[in-house]
């Protein structure tokens, strides 16, 4: 009787665990279908030289036939990715935040300054629709331009770090790109000042 039980047991296990596998697999599938509408590539989960878990798009290195010349920051807005050239017919792609429907643009712009851990001032029209933001902030873990930031031009636009990188890989900004902390550092080491960036 016992053998009897033990056998039925272990053969409504098989068919249970040969239901859920599918389902589960299912799940997976259209999670990655959810982020894939959210902009590009799965997300990966890595621990960040910051402190926290990042969620962001990993870097990597990609083949690139582009002819634009190494040094030269891309930036996808409909991919959400941003490439800087390399030689040898290569490029670094990062998982990038771009700006929400209303306040995406395209151009050619330089990187005119960079900076650490820099200080925040939100701009007159940003504080009329968000009047709850504060009128300044220093720089630090807590400001929203994270780690670095790459000023564009004469624009109030930045390639910057972020401390919500959760964000990245989605529309949420004000037209600014923003990367992760580790993501910005890397960028900002490879940067100089007259970078070309060309926003598409």
């Amino acid at each position: 009787m016992l053998v009897r039980f033990v056998a039925a047991s272990a053969l409504a296990a098989t068919v249970f665990a040969a239901e859920v596998r599918p389902s589960i697999a299912q799940g997976y599938e259209m999670d990655e279908q959810r982020q894939m509408l959210m902009g590009g590539a799965p997300h990966s989960r890595s621990y960040g030289f910051f402190g926290g878990w990042n969620d962001a798009v990993s870097k990597t290195t990609v083949s690139y036939s582009g002819t634009e010349r190494p040094g030269t920051i891309i930036i996808n807005t409909a991919e959400r990715r941003l490439y800087y050239v390399l030689n040898d017919g290569r490029a670094m792609r990062y998982g990038i935040g771009v700006g929400r429907v209303g306040f995406t643009w395209k151009g050619v712009k330089t990187v005119t300054q960079k900076k650490e851990w820099p200080s925040w001032t939100p701009p007159a029209q940003m504080l009329r629709r968000r009047p709850d933001l504060p009128r300044h902030m220093v720089g630090g873990v807590d400001n929203p331009l994270g780690a670095r930031a790459l000023y564009l031009g004469s624009t109030l636009y930045r390639i910057h770090g972020s401390n919500e990188p959760e964000t990245i890989g989605q529309a949420v900004s004000s037209g600014c790109f923003r990367m992760s902390n580790d993501d910005v550092v890397d960028l900002y080491n490879r940067v100089r000042v007259g970078t070309k960036v060309i926003v598409r």
